[in-house]
């Protein structure tokens, strides 16, 4: 009987795991900038590791790169918000830039952006009745990046430490704002935060 459980229940798991839906992987209401400033409205579904927007218009699927996108907006209706993506060159290599999608999260003298990409994590369901067995889900995975006023794009680690030396001109100030407001430098919505509040110095 507990066999028979236990399979039913790592089916299920199976299930959840494979029923997850994500941005990236559904059509939104929304249009393009070409890089010629050609506005193409319509349905769009975005790919950030193949740098690919499909856009759909009636019955023709057209197909557009990075290198001839300047920017795309979308209405999520996943995370009901907007949303707002550029083109920018980035060195993807040590001597070699090329462009790529960054969404913008903050946008200001020193902008937040940010790259996402889906992964498989072991999960432990923490149940005694599973054995606590693991099982794979796929999970969004954030990378994020401050761009300056000069075209700059820093990376930023999501540790603290990285995140005063690029706010290195403010360090002090931003530092009490976190430890006062007991923000975590890895969190999106914080890391919102305190670019808002940096910029707003």
């Amino acid at each position: 009987m507990r066999r028979h459980v236990f399979f039913w229940s790592i089916l299920f798991l199976s299930y959840i795991a494979s029923a997850q839906q994500f941005s990236s992987q559904v059509f939104h209401e929304g249009y393009l900038v070409t890089i010629d400033q050609d506005t193409v409205k319509g349905l769009l579904k975005y790919d950030m590791e193949t740098n690919i927007v499909q856009l759909v218009q009636g019955n023709v699927v057209k197909t557009y790169s990075s290198h001839n996108i300047y920017h795309f907006e979308i209405y999520d209706q996943l995370v009901n918000n907007y949303r707002q993506f550029y083109s920018i060159p980035y060195n993807v290599n040590y001597d070699y830039k090329t462009p790529i999608f960054f969404e913008v999260l903050y946008e200001g003298p020193l902008s937040l952006l940010c790259r996402e990409a889906i992964v498989q994590v072991a999960v432990n369901n923490g149940s005694a009745m599973y054995w606590g067995s693991n099982y794979m889900q796929n999970r969004l995975q954030y990378t994020y990046f401050f761009l300056d006023k000069q075209g700059n794009i820093q990376l930023y680690t999501g540790k603290k430490a990285s995140l005063l030396s690029i706010m290195s001109k403010h360090a002090s100030q931003v530092k009490s704002f976190i430890k006062k407001n007991r923000l975590k430098p890895d969190e999106m919505r914080d890391i919102i935060r305190i670019t808002a509040f940096y910029n707003a110095i």
